[in-house]
């Protein structure tokens, strides 16, 4: 077994005893991507210390891997739903939903949407090098307006921190659909929200966790 194995396998039993995961589908899914594979070389010995790491000069960041496991409890996620990402990064949480939205019967798709044309590009490349590129479509452009043309999603997530839910995004979710989102402002915590659209105008929302991501960038960002 090698090394990053042997580390990926000690944090999936971290999560385990602690409880801070119960999805199995999670972890089949944590357990299928390497991490490794979507960072920066001089990165990869470090994918399973289990904090966000730097994606090159861009100012952006890798999610600690308990922060990518825990949002794909909280989408609910099941196999054939159709996701939309905002914020591709390096792609990591985007191949670990289509991982986990993926069956030997039922295949769906992640559209994900990235701002910075560096990680766009690379973000793909990591798609095709891992086997991902016909699940994950890396769509370069300000993912707070969505992207119409594939809607509605069964599930949105937002990988960085917005002052409210962007109305655009909200349109595009289907009744019953779940939307997933930090809340609040840059450089502080902020509140991972679970928001479910009960009606075309309508929506109940939870606040499930605190965190510290970075700042949603575009038309409806901060």
């Amino acid at each position: 077994m090698s090394t990053l194995q042997a580390e990926k396998d000690r944090l999936i039993q971290n999560y385990r005893v602690r409880g801070l995961v119960k999805d199995e589908l999670a972890f089949e899914a944590f357990r299928e991507v390497p991490r490794e594979s979507f960072l920066p070389a001089n990165y990869r010995s470090s994918a399973y210390s289990d904090h966000p790491l730097p994606l090159m000069k861009t100012g952006q960041t890798i999610s600690a891997p308990h922060m990518t496991i825990m949002i794909l409890e909280y989408l609910e996620l099941e196999p054939g739903l159709k996701v939309l990402e905002v914020g591709a990064g390096s792609g990591y949480q985007a191949a670990l939903i289509a991982a986990a939205i993926t069956s030997s019967e039922l295949t769906g798709h992640v559209y994900s949407l990235e701002i910075v044309p560096e990680l766009v590009e690379f973000a793909r490349k990591n798609m095709e090098e891992t086997g991902f590129e016909k699940r994950v479509t890396v769509i370069s452009g300000d993912g707070t307006l969505g992207f119409e043309e594939a809607s509605p999603y069964d599930r949105i997530i937002l990988t960085a921190a917005g002052p409210e839910l962007p109305p655009p995004l909200f349109n595009q979710l289907r009744i019953g659909g779940i939307l997933v989102m930090p809340v609040g402002t840059p450089r502080m915590w902020q509140v991972m929200t679970k928001f479910r659209k009960t009606s075309e105008t309508e929506y109940s929302q939870e606040a499930l966790s605190s965190v510290a991501f970075v700042p949603l960038r575009g038309k409806f960002g901060i």
